[in-house]
């Protein structure tokens, strides 16, 4: 469902944001991408929607290239961002209507769909409020509404946990749950490890962007020999990688200060 082949993007031709990886992420799993800030996790989830585009390397969502042909690859997912920004003065209803008429969603679906999606989550009885006077985690279970009202066979969600509430938290992994259990796919990214322990199919682990491993949890626990939590390896993991990759003169000790007399007035 979706597959990266030697994917890369650098910032400015200097910072190798992601390298060269290689993914694939099968029908039927949820897919956790798991890797510390500033690792390359939303820059990969940015090119695999389309946001920015690759520097080397193919992508495709549902057997579509997403630089080739970008709109039938978008309308075959529903994507959550990081950030829950959306237009603050539309009501949350007329947010959801805007995203069915983008995705020619039948009305009188659209609004089964929505009616189903914010009892799940909680957020019924302000789908009339305005969205600038929502919290953040009122604005995430919009955004997480939206994208599904147009039922994608593919979600990719970014830190989709950020700001929710139990019981929403608890409603959302179940619909993930069932989603996959209908032969669809889930790739979401999480800073939250005993979530994607709990319910991942398989995990990749990505840090100065590249791929350190990826397979289920005893995949994991056979490659690095240990029989640990998906927390203890993947600490260790980035430990390891974290120490390969500061060369000796960017060490504390080699540095000097910015200002050796004190702080600047």
């Amino acid at each position: 469902m979706i597959e990266l082949q030697h994917v890369s993007k650098s910032y400015n031709g200097k910072i190798q944001a992601v390298d060269h990886i290689d993914l694939s992420v099968e029908r039927g799993e949820i897919f956790g991408f798991l890797g510390p800030n500033g690792a390359g996790k939303t820059t990969t989830i940015k090119m695999i929607t389309g946001i920015l585009e690759p520097d080397t390397g193919t992508i495709q969502v549902n057997g579509h290239d997403i630089v080739q042909d970008p709109i039938r690859a978008k309308r075959s997912f529903g994507f959550v961002p990081d950030d829950p920004n959306i237009f603050p003065r539309l009501k949350a209803i007329e947010y959801l209507r805007f995203i069915g008429e983008i995705y020619e969603v039948d009305p009188v679906v659209r609004r089964q769909r929505i009616s189903q999606l914010a009892e799940r989550l909680g957020l019924s009885a302000a789908l009339g409020d305005r969205i600038q006077s929502f919290s953040h985690g009122m604005r995430q279970k919009l955004i997480i509404i939206g994208a599904l009202l147009h039922q994608p066979a593919v979600w990719i969600l970014d830190e989709p946990m950020t700001g929710l509430d139990p019981k929403a938290a608890f409603e959302l992994k179940e619909m993930m749950r069932e989603h996959v259990a209908a032969g669809n796919t889930v790739f979401f990214s999480t800073h939250v490890l005993d979530v994607a322990e709990k319910i991942c199919d398989r995990v990749a682990i990505i840090d100065h962007g590249k791929i350190l491993l990826c397979g289920t949890l005893a995949d994991l626990r056979a490659r690095t020999a240990e029989d640990a939590s998906l927390e203890s390896m993947f600490l260790r993991l980035v430990e390891q990688e974290s120490e390969q990759s500061i060369p000796a003169a960017s060490e504390p000790a080699a540095r000097k200060p910015r200002f050796p007399w004190g702080k600047r007035k």
